[in-house]
């Protein structure tokens, strides 16, 4: 297992639905954002770019706890582990300022995949360079 990422999410009013809480499908877009960061984005654009390589989600599971309000700056917490040579297991949570627990825990599988969308082992320089931070 990983080290535990921090990245902080602004929640703004266009994030929530009528009644000020973050509309669900959002919490994807703050995972997918917070583990661009583990990742690094110039990272993702090189192996892409240089190898034709990239990752997709190929499952995710939500968990919500708790509603996550307009104007609150939320940390999303990031951990991550190797499945198999194709396959990284993220946990991530949105911990809302204050709180006791998680109001969102998300669990991301996602695989490597070349350009034709077929499975490649995750790049061992990737591997190392989120281990190494």
């Amino acid at each position: 297992m990983s080290k535990v990422y921090h990245h902080p999410v602004q929640i703004y009013y266009e994030d929530t639905d009528h009644s000020g809480v973050v509309y669900h499908p959002n919490f994807l877009k703050y995972f997918e954002r917070a583990r661009e960061h583990v990742i690094d984005s110039d990272k993702l654009a090189r192996l892409w770019n240089e190898h034709g390589l990239g990752f997709a989600v190929y499952k995710a599971n939500m968990t919500f706890q708790d509603g996550v309000e307009f104007a609150e700056i939320c940390d999303i917490r990031t951990t991550f582990t190797l499945d198999g040579k194709y396959k990284t297991l993220w946990r991530q949570e949105v911990w809302r300022p204050g709180a006791t627990r998680a109001a969102v825990i998300g669990d991301i599988e996602m695989v490597c995949l070349d350009k034709e969308k077929r499975l490649q082992p995750v790049p061992e320089e990737i591997l190392r360079s989120m281990m190494d931070e």
